[in-house]
């Protein structure tokens, strides 16, 4: 993994699934994306995802940020 952190994890999963979505036209790819992050992450991944998110998305392939805003943001209370 490239990056350090508490969240280098879930940016090189996120990062690994924008890979394999790159290979499609964009628009599929933004929604293969987002429905495998909704579907298979629970909510306490896409809240860190998130935080990565909201502080700039660094490290995170274009597609990931292309597509955040069809990934469901959990609730605090999640």
């Amino acid at each position: 993994m490239s990056h350090d952190g508490p969240h280098a994890k879930l940016i090189y999963m996120a990062n690994q699934i924008a890979k394999f979505m790159e290979s499609k036209p964009h628009d599929q790819g933004i929604e293969g994306l987002s429905s495998h992050i909704n579907d298979f992450w629970e909510p306490r991944m896409r809240r860190q995802l998130y935080e990565v998110l909201d502080a700039g998305g660094a490290g995170l392939r274009p597609l990931v940020l292309d597509a955040a805003a069809l990934i469901r943001r959990p609730s605090i209370a999640a």
